[in-house]
């Protein structure tokens, strides 16, 4: 399984209020997800008015077509007039169904995903987790 994760903020210029912020957030959601198959959430500042931080995450089978997917979700921001793209990291992770397995997880078992990736980091790095 390969994930793609990226963290985007914008600016909201215009806004006056949380209400329009909110308005903008959630109208970008719903197309990045409609037109993407993405996942989006705001992650970061949730209570300043003219500017947010997103969250993006998509999984598939192959890096090369995530990659061109999350450069699609960043073309489609810099093309809403709501907001400007003022910030943008990302990373794809590859080889997790071989370190979910060995892990002792189950497919269904997502309450676990943090530990199972600090023990997958630790494994890389030869050392274990107490």
């Amino acid at each position: 399984m390969v994930v793609g994760v990226m963290q985007v903020e914008i600016a909201i210029d215009w806004s006056q209020s949380l209400k329009d912020k909110r308005r903008v957030v959630k109208s970008l959601r719903e197309t990045l997800h409609r037109h993407h198959m993405v996942s989006v959430s705001e992650v970061e500042d949730h209570e300043i008015l003219n500017r947010a931080t997103l969250g993006i995450a998509i999984a598939g089978v192959s890096g090369g077509a995530i990659g061109a997917t999350l450069d699609r979700v960043l073309e489609r921001i810099r093309s809403t007039p709501d907001c400007e793209l003022t910030g943008t990291s990302r990373e794809i992770l590859h080889g997790w169904g071989a370190s979910f397995g060995s892990a002792g997880t189950h497919s269904d078992d997502f309450g676990n995903i943090e530990r199972v990736l600090a023990e997958r980091a630790n494994e890389e790095l030869g050392r274990d987790i107490a």
